[in-house]
């Protein structure tokens, strides 16, 4: 059991969500820190395994955190309407910007 913070991948696209749900698994039952910082892209079926994760480490009663999210990680929380992921209080939201 680690208490690492969990770096996600670059690319959060369909073909991560798999290996993604799995490493979350394997982390189930203790704090989690996910560290955004590198996620360039993040799809819709990524951003279904986090929120999902989100709400077993809520039921859990465990803490469940994303630290250092990239820009591009938090447009893409803004850009599918999912800013009630997690964040650091020093992140902030803003719309995508063209």
């Amino acid at each position: 059991m680690s208490t690492d913070p969990l770096a996600l991948a670059e690319s959060l696209e369909m073909t991560a969500a798999a290996p993604l749900a799995k490493a979350l698994i394997g982390r189930r039952g203790q704090p989690l820190v996910l560290d955004a910082s590198d996620v360039r892209r993040l799809g819709g079926q990524c951003l279904q395994v986090l929120l999902s994760a989100q709400a077993a480490w809520a039921a859990d009663g465990a803490d469940f955190q994303v630290c250092s999210p990239s820009p591009e990680f938090l447009d893409g929380l803004a850009l599918m309407g999912a800013t009630r992921l997690c964040l650091p209080a020093e992140a902030s939201i803003s719309p995508v910007q063209d």
